[in-house]
């Protein structure tokens, strides 16, 4: 197991990218907990992978991220929604047909969220990660010419949503 040091300098500096890249995949802030927590206790068990630098590091805990939200959207258990449930969902209605910047927020993540999952992913690691689209390919170990198609189609597909 890695030391507690490592893996809050890890947490500090890559945490906030864990976090908006299981975001991309859930609404319900538990479900965007739960993979966060997962993705840092997969890091915190992979005392034996060796990082080149902090950009290897950064893409490994994006790649686990990934993994952990498409293994958590396959669960079972994800087709049981709790009570609580309820009043969230009224709540993130109520933020959709009101005229305010929390609204115009709502209308992008969603429309970002109704993309398919190839074209979301690469999108996302794109545009909010700032990786280039050869970067993207070794992630997510796609041929760099698919990945530029992705994003294109992602992007058309977006624009689209949003007009």
């Amino acid at each position: 197991m890695r030391s507690s040091d490592d893996i809050e300098r890890t947490i500090d500096g890559f945490g906030s990218t864990v976090w908006r890249a299981c975001f991309g995949f859930f609404s319900r802030e538990q479900d965007v907990q739960d993979a966060f927590q997962d993705t840092f206790l997969k890091y915190a068990l992979a005392d034996t992978t060796e990082f080149r630098d902090d950009e290897h590091r950064k893409a490994w805990l994006i790649k686990v991220a990934s993994n952990v939200c498409r293994d958590m959207l396959r669960a079972a258990h994800r087709k049981d929604q709790p009570f609580d449930d309820a009043a969230e969902q009224r709540l993130w209605e109520s933020a959709r047909t009101t005229d305010s910047p929390l609204s115009r927020h709502v209308e992008l993540v969603d429309a970002f969220r109704s993309l398919d999952d190839p074209p979301r992913f690469p999108l996302y690691l794109s545009l909010y990660e700032g990786y280039t689209a050869p970067e993207i390919a070794e992630i997510m170990d796609a041929p760099v010419n698919t990945v530029y198609s992705w994003i294109s189609r992602g992007r058309k597909m977006l624009k689209e949503a949003l007009s």
